[in-house]
């Protein structure tokens, strides 16, 4: 019963980090350059 607990808890988790990631690149904003364009000139974010 326990592992079953640990299993959705961290499914859930792992579902949520995934649901920002998606919503964050929906956003325009970018992981590759830490979300600071003053370092990569906006190269990132060209569509």
């Amino acid at each position: 019963m326990g592992t079953a607990v640990v299993l959705l808890l961290l499914a859930v988790g792992v579902g949520l980090a995934i649901r920002s990631m998606v919503k964050d690149k929906k956003a325009g904003k970018s992981l590759q350059c830490g979300q600071d364009c003053s370092h990569c000139s906006g190269c990132c974010h060209k569509r």
